[in-house]
């Protein structure tokens, strides 16, 4: 017996015909028709062939199609709801624009946070860009060992605010000036959350909900903080602790619905609905890779696939537990792959996994249907 349940909840699986009603004119424009048949046989091979996990689920979206595939296996559901970890720093970076692009805030995301934090510190100097592009000079995850004080970011019995004063004012062994060096996430990315609250006057998940959540129409996508206390999250919302120190870069849960809506809000231009979340330009602004020049490819909060030239269309936000998030900004297309094996160590499996092989199956779906609407 097959250990997975697929389920395919779109309408685009079938032709969508609009006819035009004027004489010789009358042509039927057919909108692709995508097979994902060989990319859901390939997640079944790899969860088949894994002994670290026991489920996997996906979710495909085109800018003009919208959710085009949902697929389940193992242990999954399509309501399943995953810790993000690292996966959350690309919403997370998407409220910091929409705060950045609403006018009646005095906020600018490219200046030094000394002008957003009330206290005197050790790092007021660095921007809130420099801080969630892991370019803020302030040692990341990798420095864990010597973080002492600042692992209260890792807390759900503080909030954001009080852990933040001890990371603004705590000088790690280490930190060397902005701009200097590249490391991967750590207290950067909370005293980025505290910037976002102090300019919002509200707490990081208020902030989420009234710039996110809500014009996105979200259901389930919040943050808490479960580092420390894994054990006591069930699956459910409901058993999500932290919320008033909410975990800026992996404390965010969701279904597979709602990380959908957040793709689609990029392949939008920043638009939920009749909302303009946050600018196209401000869409590009995360897109574009400041770390060259430090020896890797990264933008704010997206990792950028190297392309031909030096150019790729192809950015991605993989988390520490193997979920993974992706747009071919080329194509107008998209994808979010979720994981909730948390104790398994295995996540870059996933990574190379999604990005070797399903994103380009997703290429050669997407490609071929359309080459078959447009006709010869």
């Amino acid at each position: 017996m097959p250990r997975f349940t697929r389920v395919i909840a779109c309408t685009t699986t079938l032709l969508l015909l609009t006819a035009c009603s004027n004489g010789s004119d009358n042509q039927a424009a057919a909108q692709p028709v995508y097979d994902f048949a060989a990319l859901d046989a390939r997640f079944q091979q790899f969860l088949d062939e894994s002994e670290a996990f026991e489920g996997i689920s996906v979710v495909l979206v085109d800018a003009q199609q919208g959710s085009v595939h949902e697929a389940a296996f193992g242990d999954h559901t399509l309501d399943t709801v995953v810790i993000l970890a690292s996966t959350s720093k690309m919403p997370s970076v998407s409220l910091l624009m929409a705060l950045h692009d609403d006018e009646a805030l005095e906020f600018d995301i490219e200046a030094t946070i000394d002008n957003y934090l009330p206290w005197e510190g050790e790092y007021g100097d660095r921007t809130t860009a420099q801080l969630v592009s892991n370019t803020s000079g302030i040692p990341g995850l990798f420095k864990l060992r010597v973080y002492g004080p600042h692992m209260c970011q890792f807390s759900s019995t503080t909030t954001l605010d009080q852990c933040a004063r001890i990371l603004y004012s705590v000088e790690l062994a280490g930190s060397v000036p902005p701009s200097t060096a590249f490391s991967y996430g750590g207290s950067q990315w909370q005293l980025s959350g505290a910037v976002a609250e102090h300019v919002a006057n509200s707490t990081w998940v208020q902030a989420f909900d009234t710039y996110i959540a809500e014009p996105c129409d979200l259901e389930v996508f919040t943050y808490g903080n479960m580092w420390l206390i894994q054990d006591e999250w069930n699956g459910s919302p409901d058993s999500l602790r932290g919320q008033q120190n909410a975990h800026i870069e992996g404390g965010a849960i969701t279904n597979l619905q709602d990380y959908a809506k957040i793709l689609l809000m990029h392949l939008h231009g920043g638009r939920c609905g009749d909302t303009q979340v946050m600018s196209s330009e401000s869409v590009n602004l995360m897109q574009r890779n400041r770390t060259a020049a430090l020896g890797t490819n990264y933008g704010l909060a997206w990792w950028i696939a190297p392309g031909s030239e030096g150019e790729s269309t192809v950015v991605y936000d993989p988390g520490a537990f193997g979920s993974i998030s992706w747009l071919d900004m080329e194509r107008g297309i998209g994808g979010y792959v979720a994981i909730d094996d948390y104790d398994s160590g295995a996540s870059r499996d996933v990574h190379a996994f999604v990005r070797q092989q399903i994103i380009p199956l997703q290429q050669q779906a997407v490609d071929e249907a359309r080459a078959a609407a447009t006709g010869p």
